[in-house]
C-alpha cells in the first residue's frame, strides 16, 4: 500500500479542514496528517468514541510526528463532503473512518481512488472493507454469541418467546445476529476473554428453530432507547401472551445498553397497565445488553437509582463489554501503518477486540464510560 500519495493539490484547492473542528496544531514541521473520521462528541457509545479519539488526537500532534485532526459530522453524506476536502488537501497520510452510516461507502471509495490508505473502525462497510489497510472492531459475531450462551444457560430453549432490539440495518448488528444464530446452531463457540472459559450450545437448533424464535418480536430501534421503549410500548401485550403460552418465560437480546434502559423507562413509567407489570413480574425473564455503560453497570451491581427496577422485573440481566475505547485502538493502528516498513496485516483484513459478559459478580469491578442520554 503506497504511503506517499499523488499530490492532487493545487491554488484552487488549498483549502483548510479548520472549520470541521478538532484541530490540533504539532511541535513540529510535520508535514503528513493522519484524519480521524468520527461522530460528533455528545453522549451514548458512538459519541464517547469519538471523544476517545480526540484525545488521541491530540496526543499525536503534540508528539509531533504527524499533524493529526480528528474530524466529527452527524451523517456519512457529511463525512463524503470531509472526504472531499481531505483530498483537496492532499496532505493526508492515513484515514481512521469510523462510518457512521452506510452512505459514507462512496467516501471510503474515494480514499481508495485517492489512494489514500484508510482503517474502517467499527461499521464496516461491504465494498470497500476490501481494500482498507484493516477493518477493526469490537467482536460483533462474539457479543452475539455470548447472548445466545448467556441466555441458553437461563433456560431458553426452541419455542420460548424472544424480543430481539436491533441496532440498525448495518454490518454490527447482522454480525451480533449471526453470532447469536450461530452460537445456538452449534457452528461458533462463545469464549469469554476474561474467564478464558470457552463453551457451546447445549442444544444444537436447526435452522428452522432458530427462525422460530427470532421471528415475530424484532424491531430496527437505531440504538435508541426511546424507540425500544415506543415498539414494547405497542408490542408488550401480545409479548406477554406469547411468553405465557410459551411456559412464563420471556428473554430479550437487546443490541445496546441505550436500547436495554428503554426496557427499563418503559418499566418504571406508567403507561403499562399494572396488571401487565404484574405478569412481567411473575414471569422469568432474562435482558441482555451490549456497550459499556457505567450507569448500566451501576444497574447490575445494584447501586444505580434503576436497579430496584431491574431487580423487580428481571430474574437476571447482562451486558456483552463493548467499550468505545477501542477507537483509541483504531487511531494506534493507522501510527503503527505508518511507523512501520513492513505493515503485518493484508489488505482488507479484519482485526476484531475480545468480550466479556458484565453482570452481578464483575459488573462492580469493570470499568464503564458515562454517556447515557
Amino acid at each position: 500500500m503506497k504511503k506517499v500519495f499523488s499530490a492532487l493539490i493545487g491554488a484552487a484547492l488549498a483549502v483548510t479542514l479548520a472549520a470541521c473542528g478538532g484541530d490540533s496544531t504539532p511541535t513540529s514541521d510535520a508535514t503528513e496528517t493522519i484524519y480521524v473520521l468520527g461522530p460528533t462528541p455528545d453522549h451514548g457509545w458512538t459519541a464517547q468514541a469519538g471523544t476517545f479519539a480526540e484525545r488521541r488526537v491530540k496526543e499525536i500532534a503534540e508528539e509531533g510526528k504527524y499533524k493529526a485532526q480528528y474530524l466529527p459530522a452527524s451523517s456519512g453524506e457529511a463525512q463524503n463532503d470531509i472526504v472531499s476536502t481531505i483530498i483537496a488537501n492532499g496532505d493526508a497520510a492515513g484515514v481512521v473512518f469510523m462510518a457512521l452510516d452506510d452512505s459514507a461507502k462512496s467516501g471510503q471509495e474515494a480514499l481508495i481512488a485517492a489512494e489514500i490508505p484508510f482503517i474502517s473502525f467499527d461499521r464496516i462497510i461491504e465494498g470497500p472493507d476490501a481494500s482498507a489497510i484493516l477493518n477493526f472492531s469490537g467482536n460483533n459475531w462474539d457479543v452475539g454469541a455470548g447472548i445466545a450462551y448467556w441466555l441458553q444457560s437461563k433456560g431458553m430453549k426452541p419455542g420460548d418467546t424472544l424480543v430481539t432490539l436491533i441496532g440498525d440495518n448495518g454490518t454490527v448488528s447482522s454480525r451480533r445476529q449471526e453470532g447469536f444464530e450461530q452460537f445456538l446452531m452449534g457452528d461458533r463457540e462463545y469464549t469469554d476473554s476474561q474467564t478464558k472459559q470457552t463453551a457451546s450450545t447445549t442444544q444444537v437448533w436447526t435452522q428452522e428453530e432458530v427462525d422460530a424464535l427470532t421471528a415475530s418480536y424484532k424491531v430496527v430501534c437505531d440504538w435508541s432507547a426511546d424507540k425500544a421503549y415506543g415498539y414494547l410500548e405497542a408490542s408488550m401485550g401480545d409479548i406477554i401472551n406469547s411468553a405465557q403460552g410459551a411456559g412464563g418465560n420471556l428473554y430479550v437480546f437487546s443490541m445496546d445498553d441505550e436500547m436495554t434502559f428503554g426496557v427499563m423507562n418503559l418499566l418504571e413509567g406508567n403507561t403499562l397497565s399494572a396488571e401487565q407489570k404484574q405478569t412481567i413480574e411473575d414471569m422469568n425473564v432474562y435482558i441482555s445488553a451490549i456497550g459499556g455503560m457505567q450507569e448500566l453497570y451501576d444497574v447490575i451491581a445494584g447501586t444505580a437509582t434503576q436497579s430496584a427496577i431491574s431487580q423487580q422485573y428481571f430474574d437476571d440481566i447482562m451486558s456483552m463489554y463493548f467499550s468505545p475505547k477501542m477507537m483509541i485502538t483504531a487511531v494506534d493502528y493507522m501510527v503503527e501503518y505508518l511507523s512501520l516498513d513492513s505493515w503485518p496485516y493484508e489488505v482488507g483484513s479484519g482485526e476484531y477486540e475480545p468480550t466479556f459478559i458484565v453482570d452481578a459478580t464483575n459488573a462492580a469491578t469493570t470499568e464503564g464510560f458515562t454517556g447515557h442520554a
